[in-house]
């Protein structure tokens, strides 16, 4: 990365509060996609492979957890789905998505506190990205759970260094535990970055949600 994101995303990482981090994202957004792209950030898209491979295109409302500036949202439409719904923390991450024209509904809300849907709502949810170094909680998986209907999908990554001490390890095995999910697939852990970063490691988790 250029020497200005270097430093854009290490304020990210070396968030220790919600407000911390929302002023890092705040100060970034206006080239948060012109950065990470020119690094090789792939996530967005590369986490097209695991939605299209286990959820139809009709199977219902997709929330995209965490969106930021929105990404992955034209791909996902362009592979046919609809009702895309997004939730971020960030107001000016919220308002880029928003700009995409792909999302039907957009809401500010913070992963690891309750969530501004019903029971059951979701056909599946998707993440990437936000289970990182200073970023969301491991018990934001449980609230993401309810708000996804039995027989949904949750697909997730997890950035290696937080995935046993940041709690997701433990997290993953007591929803299995509860009845609450079952896992589908894991993956090895491969690069969040195709260019720069190579350090950052990340795993995909997919599971069904049982309810």
């Amino acid at each position: 990365m250029a020497k200005r994101s270097n430093e854009e995303l290490e304020k990210v990482y070396a968030a220790d509060t919600p407000e911390e981090l929302n002023a890092a994202y705040a100060g970034w957004a206006a080239g948060y996609d012109r950065d990470t792209l020119a690094a090789g950030y792939c996530l967005p898209f590369q986490v097209l492979a695991w939605v299209a491979r286990y959820v139809k295109p009709d199977a219902g409302p997709l929330l995209d957890a965490g969106c930021g500036s929105g990404l992955s949202g034209p791909y996902l439409k362009a592979l046919g789905y609809e009702h895309i719904e997004g939730l971020d923390f960030s107001e000016e991450m919220l308002r880029l998505a928003g700009s995409r024209g792909a999302y039907t509904v957009l809401k500010r809300a913070t992963l690891g506190e309750g969530l501004p849907w019903d029971d059951n709502y979701f056909a599946a949810f998707l993440s990437t990205g936000v289970f990182t170094e200073g970023h969301a909680p491991a018990s934001s998986l449980g609230e993401l759970c309810r708000i996804t209907r039995p027989g949904g999908t949750a697909i997730f990554t997890v950035r290696d260094t937080i995935f046993h001490s940041g709690g997701f390890s433990a997290t993953i095995a007591d929803l299995a535990e509860c009845g609450l999910w079952r896992r589908l697939e894991q993956s090895p852990p491969f690069r969040a970055f195709a260019l720069d970063e190579p350090d950052v490691l990340v795993s995909a988790h997919v599971f069904e949600v049982l309810g």
